[in-house]
């Protein structure tokens, strides 16, 4: 576990990207470590590209190209947009459910596969994970928890400076107790997905 990285989290907007982001800033704050984070939501209404970024032990909020120890992708084809941004031999933990921008959605254009994403993915970088966020935070009883159950598997490869215990702690201490419940549901099914 190292006590400096460079997370950049992506994903579209109404999926929780932002939730993710502070809710790892804030157990990281909780582990009495030092974080900077921010956030590009120019068109953060569901649908639009959210990009977010939280640095451990770093002052600037900043991501530049082959920086991120880390890449979350809340949806696939916003993780292969987001590959520039992963340094060489970084992690990738990546939903493996898509939501179709409007352009494929409309039939304007087409979007890759899940599988030809994954293939990509898989090529560049040294190791990833992939889980079906939507469905866990469904079976969590929440599809917006899918966000959750992506935290719960990057906590499970124990790659973070802080372990699941101190993102539990912060789930409890900053959502009302229904919500909590299904979040940390959430974070236990994310959990159990990693090889």
């Amino acid at each position: 576990m190292n006590a400096r990285m460079r997370i950049f989290m992506t994903g579209v907007g109404g999926q929780g990207t932002l939730t993710a982001t502070t809710l790892l800033s804030r157990a990281a704050l909780a582990a009495g470590l030092d974080v900077t984070s921010g956030e590009i939501h120019g068109m953060a209404q569901r649908g639009g590209v959210v990009e977010s970024t939280l640095l451990i032990g770093y002052k600037s909020p900043k991501i530049g190209h082959g920086e991120a120890d880390i890449l979350l992708g809340f949806e696939p084809l916003e993780t292969l947009r987001a590959l520039p941004y992963l340094k060489p031999g970084g992690l990738v933990l990546s939903s493996t459910e898509s939501i179709a921008p409007l352009s494929v959605a409309t039939g304007k254009e087409t979007a890759p596969s899940v599988e030809e994403i994954r293939a990509k993915i898989i090529a560049r970088c040294g190791s990833a994970c992939f889980l079906p966020c939507r469905s866990l935070g469904l079976e969590a009883g929440a599809m917006q928890s899918g966000n959750i159950a992506l935290l719960g598997a990057l906590c499970a490869l124990n790659v973070l400076p802080f372990g699941r215990d101190v993102v539990e702690a912060t789930i409890r201490a900053t959502m009302k107790p229904k919500v909590a419940e299904i979040n940390l549901k959430a974070l236990n099914l994310g959990a159990a997905c990693p090889a």
